[in-house]
């Protein structure tokens, strides 16, 4: 547990991307209830919302949390934290656009912004959880690790810098934790795939495959990982193939919105811009160098459209 700012200070405002599957949508809320919980007495209020696909909008959670208070004339400050594994195009332009649009709507708001979650050695923790999990289903009293290939199965990004990150979690992953070998794997937008991970570890000889899918909660990319790595396992019923389960709403998480809540508020916090490729030019991305970022139009927002960046703006390094 972070340490506790003053009971006056910033609300915190979690953001996620949204989805259609209300499984999904429930442990987000479920996680909002958690934070909340762990939170109580110290932190003056938590929402969340979503920038597209389910709501409530982001628009809707800023005017709950700050809207009234700038009414009223009093101070309009929030902690936004993206739920978001890596500085991909949510963390970076996305989020931070529909933030901006927020300040527009609301003169006055003033807000800081977290770090992505990931990569963390708390969700390397929790992965390694679900896997040990997962090998228990699979031989009573748990399989060994020391056989066991992990398939890590990202979301995907047109995003290089994003898409390293999560390869950074494979790495992570296997170091010092006994599995024979760490394989990475994206569902959409980025190679390689699941199925062509799962036939890599097939080739090194592997006859128990763990995938780990590297998502938060229920939708339609983790299903989507689920049914490809049953596909494979139908293909190549020799092989003992396990899908491992989500991070989920745990504790462990709920901590770790909380860490980058108090993080922000100690200081300047600013994403990683090394390899951002909407400021350096990397090979296959230069078209993205100067890139305006606009926000995701939520069909819940019921108060239009604003322009909030003009061309060659950076949404994503705005800190109110």
């Amino acid at each position: 547990m972070p340490a506790a700012p003053a009971p006056d200070g910033p609300a915190l405002l979690i953001i996620g991307h949204g989805t259609r599957d209300a499984t999904g949508v429930a442990q987000f809320r479920q996680l909002i209830g958690r934070v909340r919980d762990r939170s109580a007495g110290w932190l003056p209020a938590v929402d969340g919302g979503f920038i597209e696909l389910a709501a409530p909008p982001v628009g809707e959670v800023v005017t709950r949390l700050a809207g009234t208070r700038l009414a009223d004339g009093g101070p309009g400050e929030l902690v936004a934290v993206p739920l978001v594994l890596s500085a991909a195009g949510h963390g970076k332009g996305d989020i931070p656009a529909a933030l901006a649009r927020e300040q527009v709507r609301h003169p006055g708001l003033r807000y800081r912004y977290g770090r992505p979650l990931g990569p963390h050695p708390v969700l390397l923790d929790v992965l390694e959880a679900r896997i040990d999990a997962a090998l228990a289903e699979q031989t009573p009293g748990g399989a060994p690790r020391a056989g066991t290939h992990i398939v890590l199965a990202g979301r995907g990004s047109t995003d290089p810098d994003g898409n390293a990150e999560v390869a950074k979690v494979a790495r992570l992953l296997w170091e010092g934790r006994g599995y024979a070998d760490v394989g990475l794997s994206f569902i959409s937008l980025a190679e390689p795939s699941v199925p062509a991970a799962l036939e890599r570890a097939r080739r090194l000889g592997a006859e128990r495959i763990v995938v780990a899918p590297y998502f938060l909660f229920a939708g339609v990319l983790p299903d989507r990982v689920t049914a490809q790595a049953g596909a494979f396992a139908e293909q190549h019923p020799g092989i003992g193939v396990q899908v491992a389960g989500l991070i989920g709403a745990c504790d462990e998480l709920a901590g770790l919105v909380l860490e980058r809540y108090a993080e922000a508020l100690r200081g300047d916090i600013r994403m990683n811009c090394d390899t951002c490729a909407y400021r350096i030019a990397m090979p296959g991305f230069a078209d993205k160098v100067g890139q305006p970022q606009t926000p995701h139009h939520h069909p819940h927002d019921l108060a239009g459209e604003l322009s909030v960046h003009g061309p060659g703006q950076h949404a994503h390094h705005a800190s109110g």
